[in-house]
């Protein structure tokens, strides 16, 4: 099992979701864009794709020239029906690589928080044994529209796309895949810190449990 993560940046990579895969016995090819590397030319060697988040928006081709790269990419990708997931940054430039939009956010999104499944989301194989409402740790700005044909999976009540599916791609706008670690690297300096980390430790058995329940859930989309 051989799958493909991409990096925007230095400090937003796969945490629990990486590790969870690793334990399936997945063999990580890991390319970090912002380090100026290159994305394969031929990707079918690889079972899936996943792209995560960063602190750029999907539109600043001319500033990050390698989202550009990552656009024509995706569109391969998905051209190919390969399993695909996208986290924050990497849930937009799938909906924009679809044919979604992706504008500012209602509000930006700082924090704990909760979404719900839609019905649609409840229905769908990927959010499977997981409750139809999650608190999720939230950093955007920004927000995917979608794309023609997809199905809207997950709502917020200041952002009310957070969660969809186009054909075998799934785009995460939250984050399930944190640690301690990354959530102090993420808030260093900031006066949130403290309580992120509290409330980190008050549900990490749920937020650990429902995560590797929707890690699962998409392994089992690309191992059928």
């Amino acid at each position: 099992m051989k799958i493909l993560v991409i990096m925007h940046i230095a400090s937003e990579g796969p945490g629990t979701l990486g590790e969870f895969l690793e334990s399936c016995g997945a063999e990580l090819t890991t390319i970090r864009l912002y380090n100026g590397e290159k994305l394969p030319v031929d990707v079918g060697a690889y079972q899936a794709v996943i792209s995560m988040g960063g602190p750029m928006n999907v539109y600043e081709f001319e500033k990050y020239p390698f989202l550009e790269e990552e656009h024509h990419f995706l569109k391969r990708v998905l051209d190919m029906d390969k399993p695909v997931l996208g986290v924050c940054l990497g849930a937009q430039m799938i909906a924009h690589a679809c044919g979604g939009s992706v504008t500012r956010s209602p509000v930006e999104e700082i924090g704990w928080s909760t979404v719900s499944l839609t019905d649609e989301g409840e229905n769908d194989p990927f959010f499977q044994g997981v409750p139809a409402r999650l608190e999720v740790l939230q950093w955007h700005g920004d927000m995917f529209h979608l794309p023609p044909a997809a199905k809207l999976l997950a709502t917020g009540e200041d952002c009310p796309h957070q969660a969809f599916r186009f054909g075998k791609a799934y785009g995460l706008q939250f984050h399930v895949e944190v640690t301690p670690e990354i959530i102090s690297e993420w808030f260093d300096q900031s006066e949130l810190l403290p309580g992120m980390l509290r409330r980190f430790g008050e549900i990490e058995e749920e937020l650990s449990s429902q995560a590797r329940t929707l890690y699962k859930n998409f392994v089992e989309t690309f191992q059928d």
